[in-house]
């Protein structure tokens, strides 16, 4: 066949073709559109045919199993060699020999607590080491109520307060929180580290974000951490400050999607012991658009006329906090915590809060004894009195009068926190591990004269986590609480023990 032939048979092939094409339906449609989209846009032509091919080639090809097993098979003997060289991390640093030395010598309680404490050793020793701010452990009608209440209810409700485990004493102290705080409405935990770490992550979400202040306690900051938002931090009680950061978050997102904003602090601070500027805060707040968020765990019970906190002592209205959370554990001497607030924000939590829904209620004693000190409070004012001038007389024993620390907690703060000045610290080039080792042989030595106090302590860091993933630290204290059930001559003795163990460990290592 020669190439006129070869032709010929091609053309007749392709006629063919183009017939029987024709004879399909829609085959007319189909060319006028292969053929205006040719001549308008060839490109696409193109395209279209490179993906129809691809298409054809997909559904042509073989099927494959993506089940298939393609990891690698071991034999029992490299398991066993593998499991055996596997050393898991952890779950906590080991502790320091610093750590050790200190858990060894930790004097032990023997019976109940208060003003006076005998330790395992058989010694009496006058105890400013507890939070029995109102001598409450050793209160009589405290005890036979307690009784009471265990009596009728027994030991515990054994179930979350959403669905078995509320009982009347707990819608009781409700009540009397709200009443005594002058909110309209407020909700109890069952445990008081968990009340602010729940109801922060309760509200604040992913994309939101918190401004809050570097001294935050560790329960504040789990919360934080938990709710995952975005966190932008402000000095320490600085609120130049946190009117910078606020103006500039304000700014970042002004041409962003709206999202909630918070403000998160202290009343009194745990780890300085100082008091926040509320009023301050709260003009911030209104200027900016936040929300408040306020952890009054230390100054409930404190702090006031009728120990109603922060709110009460500076003159700021209750509602102007969106929510104020606190603690029935610490100066109440009771348990469990509480968040007071509108309506709406105590409704939410019921079902969004986690540690209240997913934990057992608070005991009932726990509930009644809590509604009792409330009542002690706005009847019997003298009790706070009393605690307040116990703090003068300490103040003037051990602020003024030592060469070597000074008290960074507020004058109304029962917890004293004593830090090295910093000339001390500047003259001797102490590092934080240093003045920790200083300050516990102060507590030996004080120890030793019978008074027993303690140090300021925080979380231990996690493994391998850097210093610049720390953030702020506190300055290492010592911390001394005071009590009304010492008289004022005892109190006195008390701080010239402490000071003079001060001295004495200071001069010793010169």
């Amino acid at each position: 066949m020669d190439l006129q032939d070869a032709h010929g048979w091609l053309l007749e092939v392709l006629n063919g073709v183009s017939v029987q094409f024709h004879r399909v339906p829609g085959s007319s449609i189909l060319l006028r559109y292969i053929k205006s989209s040719y001549q308008n846009d060839p490109i696409r032509s193109a395209v279209e045919l490179f993906l129809f091919l691809f298409a054809v080639r997909y559904l042509l090809s073989p099927k494959y199993s993506t089940s298939k097993d393609r990891h690698v098979k071991l034999t029992e003997e490299e398991v066993d060699e593998i499991v055996d060289e596997w050393v898991p991390e952890p779950l906590v640093a080991p502790q320091t020999a610093f750590e050790e030395a200190e858990n060894e010598r930790r004097p032990v309680i023997v019976g109940p607590t208060g003003p006076k404490s005998k330790l395992s050793t058989g010694r009496l020793v006058t105890n400013v080491a507890s939070y029995n701010f109102y001598n409450l452990v050793g209160n009589e009608t405290l005890k036979e109520k307690a009784i009471q209440t265990l009596r009728t209810y027994g030991v515990g409700p054994c179930g979350p307060p959403g669905f078995y485990g509320t009982q009347d004493v707990h819608m009781k102290i409700e009540a009397d929180i709200a009443s005594h705080l002058g909110t309209s409405s407020c909700i109890v935990y069952a445990q008081a580290f968990s009340t602010i770490s729940s109801v922060i992550p309760a509200f604040s979400k992913r994309g939101d974000i918190i401004v809050a202040d570097k001294a935050v306690n560790s329960a504040i900051r789990k919360g934080m951490q938990i709710s995952r938002s975005s966190i932008r931090w402000y000095e320490h009680n600085d609120m130049e400050d946190l009117q910078k950061v606020l103006a500039s978050v304000v700014k970042e997102q002004a041409k962003k999607p709206l999202t909630r904003r918070f403000i998160v602090t202290e009343g009194l601070f745990e780890n300085v012991g100082d008091m926040v500027d509320l009023a301050k805060v709260v003009e911030l707040k209104h200027r900016y658009k936040f929300r408040l968020i306020l952890d009054e765990t230390w100054s409930f019970g404190v702090l006031g006329r009728t120990g109603a906190g922060v709110t009460e002592h500076q003159g700021v209205h209750v509602r102007e906090v969106d929510m104020l959370a606190g603690s029935l554990a610490g100066p109440i001497c009771a348990g469990g915590g509480f968040c007071a607030g509108s309506n709406e924000i105590v409704e939410h939590q019921r079902l969004s809060a986690s540690s209240y829904t997913f934990s057992a209620a608070l005991p009932a004693m726990l509930a009644t004894t809590a509604s009792e000190v409330l009542a002690m409070l706005e009847t019997n004012t003298e009790m706070l009195n009393q605690v307040r001038e116990n703090v003068k007389t300490m103040w003037a024993q051990l602020d003024p009068r030592s060469e070597w620390v000074h008290c960074t907690s507020a004058a109304e703060n029962p917890i004293m926190m004593l830090v090295l000045k910093p000339e001390v610290v500047a003259s001797r080039k102490l590092n934080v591990s240093e003045q920790e080792q200083l300050l516990q042989e102060m507590v030996e030595e004080a120890l030793a004269n019978l008074v027993m106090m303690t140090r300021l302590k925080s979380m231990p860091r996690g493994i391998n986590v850097t210093g610049k993933e720390v953030g702020w630290e506190f300055q290492p204290a010592l911390k001394v609480c005071v009590t009304s059930g010492l008289t004022r001559k005892e109190i006195e003795r008390t701080g010239t023990i402490i000071r003079h163990a001060i001295t004495k460990v200071m001069k010793a290592r010169r």
